[in-house]
């Protein structure tokens, strides 16, 4: 059965980088073929094959667990499987059955890392041929497909906050397993407070020129390595990609630095606020804005002096505006992110927008002629899945270009500013998912209950777990 072809699941472009890809194999470049996909929480999980494999893979793709799907943060299956429908409704994931992974031949790489290692992202389908409507990939581009009604692409630029640690743990103990398991015991490279400092940076350099030649050498559009406020922080920038580009760049990059750190007794961590003594939250600043399909002109421009964006790019705006709250499970999809929503720290706490302001949600930068016009959401955290936290983008600031959403005046004092509060906290962020119609509907019932109990899952295993603080508070007094 040649399950890709029956069921036209390849485009012309797809088609011509595979031909590219099994000559590549076939010269015997590659001795081993990793194929991934995204989980809901935007991890790749996958299969490693022989190179030999490639070619029955592009005929029949590869089967994987539906499980995998299913899983919370700890790895937790977070549905009853083996019930009637696999308790989602769905006769497709009962008894842990197999979906199909089906490789993107136009993301082949190999991995500089690991020798002799072929790599391709996979999208995921049923055994009929249709699209996994829990894969985020596919949800993504849905939104994307949006955009073409008004004829516009997404742009995207990803500025990705994360830290590095030296490894100290040696040997890993049988009592570190668990699930979760024990996190690796760790030092610092650098001490103090540092933001841009040439000598803190120095003395990183080291293990950030490894990680900077070998995403390079994946061919991701790397702009600037730069080391962060916090001890043992650092941050990555990339140029804009189009459309899915930026998101897919997203997810490898992750597991990239944590792979090549980890081959160097290193232990990157993309995790929001670590708990660790003067330890500094990090962020995901997504810079987007949209261009126009025919001509790459950029959409959110303007044209008249002393306006910010384009009356279209104002719109979109409101949007971002109007559905923040919603939109928060997807841009901080973690416990530990809330806890960056601080005033007065460069990190938001409220809905709102201002010019060029590092205090706002949404930091707008643009003036006319200036085709780098963009918005800044300095919402997200870095662990968030890319897919859902760029589609809810597209499908919130569309939303308010389809209403003519007016985001009313900038905010000059943005910690002091009346406005509506982002959530405190991800039950929060997953009520206010729940109580919005518009965004429910964007992303499909089903899907915004799927990723919501997902979600809850890890709120009630939270908060089912004594913390330090509780113990310390009550275990002498009480």
């Amino acid at each position: 059965m040649d399950f890709i072809a029956d069921n036209d699941l390849w485009s012309s472009e797809q088609r011509a980088a595979a031909n590219d890809v099994l000559k590549a194999c076939g010269r015997k470049h590659a001795d081993t073929l990793r194929l991934s996909f995204a989980d809901q929480h935007g991890l790749l999980r996958g299969k490693t094959l022989t190179a030999d494999e490639c070619a029955s893979v592009f005929r029949s793709g590869c089967t994987m667990t539906s499980t995998l799907l299913l899983k919370d943060t700890s790895h937790k299956t977070v549905f009853p499987v083996f019930m009637a429908g696999g308790g989602l409704g769905e006769s497709e994931f009962q008894g842990a059955a197999d979906l199909i992974m089906v490789p993107d031949p136009t993301t082949f790489r190999m991995l500089p890392w690991a020798p002799r290692t072929a790599w391709m992202l996979c999208d995921l389908y049923f055994r009929d041929g249709r699209p996994v409507p829990l894969s985020t990939r596919y949800q993504y581009r849905q939104a994307l497909d949006r955009l073409r009604r008004i004829d516009a692409d997404y742009i995207a630029g990803l500025e990705v906050e994360f830290h590095v640690f030296k490894r100290i743990d040696g040997d890993i103990c049988a009592e570190a397993a668990g699930q979760p398991g024990r996190p690796p015991e760790v030092a610092l490279l650098n001490t103090g407070y540092q933001y841009l400092t040439e000598q803190r940076f120095d003395q990183i350099e080291p293990v950030l020129e490894i990680v900077r030649r070998d995403v390079e050498a994946l061919g991701l559009p790397l702009r600037s390595i730069e080391v962060e406020f916090g001890p043992s922080q650092c941050e990555f920038t990339f140029k804009p990609g189009v459309g899915m580009d930026p998101a897919d760049d997203m997810v490898l990059f992750r597991s990239a630095v944590k792979q090549i750190c980890h081959r160097h007794g290193y232990h990157a961590t993309f995790m929001c606020r670590p708990k660790m003594p003067n330890v500094i939250s990090s962020g995901w600043h997504l810079h987007q804005s949209l261009v126009n399909r025919t001509d790459g002109t950029n959409l959110f421009m303007p044209t008249e002096e002393g306006s910010h964006l384009s009356p279209l790019g104002m719109n979109y705006l409101g949007g971002l505006m109007k559905h923040a709250r919603a939109s928060a499970v997807f841009s901080t999809p973690t416990i530990n992110g809330y806890k960056r929503y601080r005033s007065y720290s460069l990190a938001p706490d409220r809905v709102n927008w201002g010019r060029d302001n590092r205090g706002v949600m949404l930091r707008v930068l643009g003036s006319p002629g200036d085709p780098a016009s963009r918005i800044e959401n300095r919402i997200g955290e870095p662990v968030a899945n890319p897919y859902l936290y760029m589609g809810s983008q597209i499908l919130a600031g569309l939303n308010g270009i389809e209403l003519a959403i007016d985001p009313g005046p900038p905010a000059d004092s943005p910690y002091e500013t009346d406005a509506t509060l982002l959530p405190k906290s991800l039950r929060e962020a997953v009520a206010a998912l729940r109580d919005d119609p518009f965004v429910r509907d964007a992303f499909g019932q089903k899907f915004v209950d799927y990723f919501s109990d997902i979600k809850m899952a890890e709120v009630a295993r939270y908060e089912e777990t004594v913390t330090d603080w509780e113990h310390r508070e009550y275990f002498s007094d009480f």
